[in-house]
């Protein structure tokens, strides 16, 4: 099978083999947080396995007993008042694997896996850290030696609070040393499996110096031997018939849209192609296995697909290694896990639950985009308060919510002309763009809907003044229209010809067109409306913008100059940030120059450098000489940042000056009509650069006409 090739099956042997070791201690203290004894964190990582493998289309994802699914049926077995590990618990916990089995094989049927794309990431990033955060705080008072919470947010603080009596100095010691221990390695050594390293480190503590005797509470003793056979407790249908139908949705749920997300990021990463619907048959068929083997709903696990592709992992073969590995395990290796002290595991627990915080994300969301933050916000905080069934629907909702936020609240733009450009632009993306003073060219990236055909009419509205003779809209992002949209944009194309302004709709799909005659809006087609270009709808309305130079002064005019080009390019890409982009390259490629003994291979390796670091590619893309144009530019701003020294930049300018030459004596052998050319832009630029800033202009002419420091050949 396909999931099986691999090109490194010794890497893949390895990954699995550490993924077990791993996974023992994980396993184990989700295993008691789901109601179950530790050993059947084991069981999960057995037969389960094994079942995903042989079905699944994802070469190096990994699946187990995880985070989500365990605090789910842990809070369910608490709110029906079932005490963990009973009897009630050994017979419900797997009844709700099987549950969650069925549900996935009618996802299998509906196909289900096509609404993973509904569930935005900030939606799914803050339920999979209130999930997170909320076992965290489960397991907080294990850390010091009291005993785990239930509940929300609010009922679990309020346990930690009771348990600070029970607090023992060494089990704090431990759980939070191991806590810190594993962060700090993860950042600093991350290929090194600590969480193994730490669970032997406590059987040894243990072996050595008997921390039982000190009040550390240890494992419970787990005999040798697999897992037997049963079936799940049918007789709880009866009495809790209605909510286990509901919690078994809410877990396949979860798990379908968690574990689909993150094995399809890493399906991208590599080029790999996920079957969502054959996902989903291998999903059910692992908690069908779960179930009948007594455990708990098995997930998949981010943060172990994270250590198998840290190690090389790229074929299912590690899944198989990983169950070998713990089948040898529950066969001869469980007499030495009674060793291990349950502060460390829980310590280990705890740093596998803050890697699936997303705070990384958070702080995206923080700089780029306020609202979908606010959503991550809302679905973190309704897990943390309501819980995670009721998250699950608060999740579902915002997803659907923000879709509809960003249906009707499209992104809009008001655009310009710039002098000596061809083209129109955004009037708040580039500096130089200048607003027609008799037309409005207003651009709607988004499909028009009635939702939404206010903002646009209202956006039209407020930039219209006494000098406006024509409205032009941007159509290029419009894709759809509706019944609504359409009558408003007759009615509005009707108001404004009242009032003598001509309206234009333009750069759209011609489907667009075909939409408008089916929704009776053909009037528009006939009345010249509807145009294809901008250009066109201002011909037609008799309005000339200068959109391209007409003579050589024009020509030679900043708005004209190379530069210019390069900084719509860097603005277009960067925004308000492009002159600090640029500083900063400018000031990268003096640093690299100074940094070489040579003159002219510094110089070389420079411009060597500048098509493949980052995007210095942008501000040169002609030749290198306009690479050595941007530096002369920005030497006199260098100079008063206090980078460089004035020795420093005249060594600059005299390594320049030098390149220069070099490129100025190859031309007039290879290529004289060129170097030709070449002259003529130099020319044009530094007339450009002198009519810009003098002061630097001259001062740099002062540069070159000095003797090069006395270092410099």
């Amino acid at each position: 099978m396909k999931q099986y090739n691999s090109r490194h099956p010794g890497r893949d042997i390895l990954s699995g083999i550490i993924v077990a070791l791993v996974s023992i201690p994980i396993s184990m203290g989700y295993a008691q947080i789901a109601g179950l004894p530790p050993v059947y964190g084991l069981y999960g990582s057995l037969l389960p396995i094994l079942a995903f493998s042989l079905l699944t289309t994802s070469p190096q994802f990994v699946v187990g007993v995880d985070a989500m699914p365990a605090v789910m049926v842990g809070s369910l077995l608490a709110g029906f008042g079932i005490t963990a590990e009973s009897d009630a618990a050994m017979q419900l916990v797997p009844l709700i694997s099987l549950l969650t089995a069925l549900w996935f094989l009618v996802f299998f049927l509906l196909k289900a896996g096509r609404i993973v794309k509904y569930i935005s990431t900030p939606v799914m990033g803050g339920f999979i850290s209130g999930v997170g955060l909320t076992i965290i705080l489960m397991q907080i008072p294990k850390l010091f030696g009291g005993s785990a919470g239930t509940g929300e947010l609010f009922a679990l603080l309020g346990h930690i609070v009771r348990q600070l009596p029970a607090f023992h100095p060494l089990s704090a010691v431990l759980g939070f040393g191991t806590f810190a221990v594993i962060l700090v390695c993860k950042r600093l050594i991350p290929k090194v499996p600590m969480t193994v390293i730490m669970m032997l480190v406590g059987a040894a503590l243990q072996a050595v110096f008997h921390l039982d005797a000190y009040g550390v509470k240890m494992l419970l003793e787990v005999a040798p031997g697999l897992p037997h056979l049963m079936l799940p407790g049918f007789s709880y249908l009866g009495v809790y018939g209605k909510d286990l139908i509901v919690e078994s949705l809410s877990i396949a749920a979860v798990v379908m849209a968690q574990t689909l997300l993150a094995s399809g990021s890493y399906a991208m990463k590599y080029g790999d192609k996920l079957d969502n619907n054959r996902e989903l048959l291998a999903y059910g068929a692992m908690n069908l296995a779960s179930a009948f083997t007594g455990c708990c709903p098995i997930n998949g696990s981010v943060s172990r697909s994270g250590i198998a592709d840290s190690f090389g992992c790229r074929s299912q073969l590690m899944s198989l290694s990983a169950f070998g590995t713990m089948l040898l395990v529950l066969l001869a290796g469980t007499p030495l896990l009674k060793y291990l002290p349950v502060p460390i595991l829980t310590g280990i627990v705890m740093t596998a639950l803050w890697g699936i915080l997303d705070f990384q994300l958070a702080k995206k969301l923080w700089k780029t985009s306020r609202k979908e933050l606010f959503i991550f916000l809302i679905a973190l905080l309704g897990v943390l308060i309501f819980g995670t069934v009721y998250g699950v629907m608060i999740g579902v909702l915002l997803s659907f919510f923000e879709v509809a936020i960003s249906a009707v609240t499209p992104p809009v733009s008001y655009l310009g002309v710039i002098p000596g450009q061809e083209g129109y632009y955004p009037l708040e993306r580039n500096r130089d763009a200048q607003p027609l003073r008799d037309a409005v060219l207003y651009r709607f990236s988004g499909n028009l809907f009635f939702a939404n055909i206010d903002r646009l009419q209202g956006d039209i509205e407020a930039a219209i003044t006494p000098e406006t003779r024509a409205v032009v809209v941007d159509a290029r992002g419009i894709g759809s229209i509706d019944l609504t949209a359409a009558e408003r944009l007759v009615l509005l194309d009707r108001n404004l010809r009242q009032r003598g302004i001509a309206f234009y709709v333009t750069e759209h799909d011609g489907s667009l067109n075909d939409q408008l005659k089916g929704l009776d809006a053909e009037s528009l087609l006939r009345e010249g409306a509807v145009r294809r270009t901008i250009t066109l709808a201002l011909e037609d309305a008799e309005i000339h913008p200068p959109c391209q130079p007409v003579d050589l002064a024009a020509a030679e005019s900043a708005h004209a100059d190379a530069h210019m080009e390069q900084l719509l390019e860097f603005e277009w890409l960067f925004g308000s940030e492009a002159e600090a982009v640029m500083e900063q390259m400018a000031s990268e490629g003096m640093h690299r120059i100074l940094e070489s003994d040579n003159a002219l291979s510094a110089e070389e390796q420079v411009l060597s450098d500048k098509s493949s670091h980052g995007s210095w590619h942008l501000l040169a893309p002609e030749d290198e000489e306009r690479f050595l144009d941007h530096l002369e530019m920005r030497l006199e701003e260098q100079l008063k940042t206090g980078r460089f020294s004035e020795e420093e930049i005249a060594r600059m300018v005299h390594r320049a000056e030098i390149h220069r030459q070099k490129i100025e004596a190859h031309l007039a052998e290879s290529n004289p009509e060129l170097l030709a050319r070449v002259r003529l832009r130099t020319e044009k630029h530094r007339k450009h650069f002198e009519a810009q800033n003098p002061t630097a202009y001259h001062h740099l002419r002062q540069l070159q006409g000095k003797e090069p420091p006395a270092d410099q050949p």
